[in-house]
Parts: structure tokens; C-alpha cells; sequence
């Protein structure tokens, strides 16, 4: 078989557009996420051989049986992308939502580690691999009202970290990956089906849309094998930081 590429979150935004983009590279492919329609949708517009696997990453019961599940020929993984995750709400410390907290912590930590663990031991056993994770410029610098957010995404850039190094004696390459603004559902998720409210978001400049992540981890997994690109903040041109955004409007 061709080199398999597991990507979380695959059905919309950043996983749907990077399941393209390595199918493009010859990846042979897993496709994970919650909404088994669309992923049978995107499954039929590769040409490659691909697997489904429908859970939730935020339950581990659902993560350890959905990967035991897979055929022996799918479980030598070399690829894994750990995308899936979400915003919930926007609100000071003081008023922030229990459920959206647990939410994200659950959806961007929890579930981070849980398919990692299904994963990891395999890429040991073989001694090669790569680990992409989606960070978030989030992870990098805190702003207000995104507190809980912003705290499992810098959970994410020092996971991304750590795994590196417990990883480096098995020659298993782990990457970062921190997106600014970018144009997906992530901003209707966050504002709860407010559509005017997230698509207000995007006013007055170009943001970044999927096609640019997925192009930046074909990228990344094209490069030689003794490179790694292991940390990478990735921004529209029209934004500085994680609030400094130039909007003409």
C-alpha cells in the first residue's frame, strides 16, 4: 500500500481540504470525524483507497474502538493529522459557559491525545512517522475574552512540543501548525449558528481559507526526510497578530 494518512476532523474546513490535498500527494487515506454523510461524500471524490471512521474525539470508548476496529492492511499509519477541535463562545472569565469550556477543552486537548494514543505505539514500533497538529495563533498570544480557548490551544503548542521530544528517538517527526484568521465554519461554531455574526468576522480583508492550510502541510510532508518543519505560524497578510487585523471596510 501507499503511505496512509490519518487526518481528524475531516469532514469540513481544514480536514476536508487537507484529505484533498494528500489524496493529491498519493496518500491513501483515513477519514475521521463525526458526520459520516459528508465524509462518505468526500470519500467518493477520491480516487485513492480511503477508510471512514465515525466517533467523536472526545470520547475515548469511541476513539479505542473506532481504531481497533480498522483492518490490519490500515493500522500502519504514517501520517496523522490531529485537526479536529473548536471554539464555543467569546466571553470574559467571569461568564464563560461550563459546557463551552468543557467542549473545547475536551474537543482541542483530550481529543488530541486520545487518537495520538491510538497511533503513537505503531509509529514506534515501525520507528518512523509524522504527528501535524493544529495549533491556533491563539496558542501563542492570549487575548481577551478567548481565555479558555486560548488555553487549550497553548495546551496544543506545548503538547506539540513535548511530543517532539519523547518522540525524537523513534525518528517519529512532530509539527506545529498555527493558523490566524481563517475562513471556515470555526467562527459559526464559536458564535453558535450566528451567521452574520461570524461572517462579520471576515470583513474587510482576505483571511486564510482551508486551501492554504492544506497546502502548507502538503508542503511540510513533501520536504526530505531529514527536514522538519516543526513550528509554523501561518497569517493572512493583512494580520499581524493574534487582534491586529488591517480591515478596510
Amino acid at each position: 500500500m501507499n503511505k496512509i494518512a490519518c487526518i481528524t476532523g475531516a469532514s469540513s474546513g481544514i480536514g476536508f481540504a487537507t484529505s484533498k490535498a494528500l489524496a493529491d500527494l498519493g496518500y491513501q487515506l483515513i477519514l475521521c470525524g463525526r458526520r459520516r454523510e459528508r465524509l462518505e461524500a468526500l470519500q467518493q471524490s477520491i480516487s485513492l483507497p480511503s477508510y471512514i471512521l465515525t466517533f467523536d474525539v472526545r470520547n475515548w470508548s469511541e476513539v479505542e474502538q473506532a481504531f481497533q476496529s480498522l483492518p490490519t492492511e490500515w493500522k500502519n499509519i504514517d501520517l496523522l493529522i490531529n485537526n479536529a477541535g473548536n471554539a464555543h463562545g467569546l466571553s470574559p472569565i467571569q461568564e464563560g459557559s461550563l459546557a463551552d469550556w468543557d467542549a473545547m477543552l475536551h474537543g482541542n486537548v483530550n481529543g488530541l491525545l486520545y487518537v495520538s494514543k491510538m497511533v503513537i505505539p505503531e509509529m514506534i514500533r515501525r520507528e518512523q512517522g509524522h504527528i501535524i497538529n493544529i495549533s491556533s495563533i491563539a496558542g501563542k498570544q492570549t487575548y481577551a475574552n478567548g481565555n479558555v480557548y486560548c488555553a487549550s490551544k497553548a495546551a496544543v503548542e506545548a503538547l506539540s512540543q513535548g511530543m517532539r521530544i519523547d518522540l525524537n528517538p523513534f525518528n517519529v517527526k512532530v509539527s506545529n501548525i498555527a493558523p490566524g484568521a481563517v475562513n471556515t465554519e470555526f467562527s459559526a461554531v464559536r458564535f453558535k449558528g450566528d451567521l452574520p455574526r461570524a461572517e462579520s468576522v471576515y470583513q474587510g480583508f482576505t483571511p486564510l481559507d482551508a486551501a492554504d492550510i492544506a497546502s502548507l502541510i502538503a508542503y511540510m510532508v513533501s520536504c526530505p526526510a531529514h527536514v522538519n518543519l516543526a513550528d509554523v505560524t501561518i497569517l493572512p497578510s493583512a494580520q499581524a497578530s493574534a487582534t491586529q487585523i488591517k480591515k478596510v471596510l
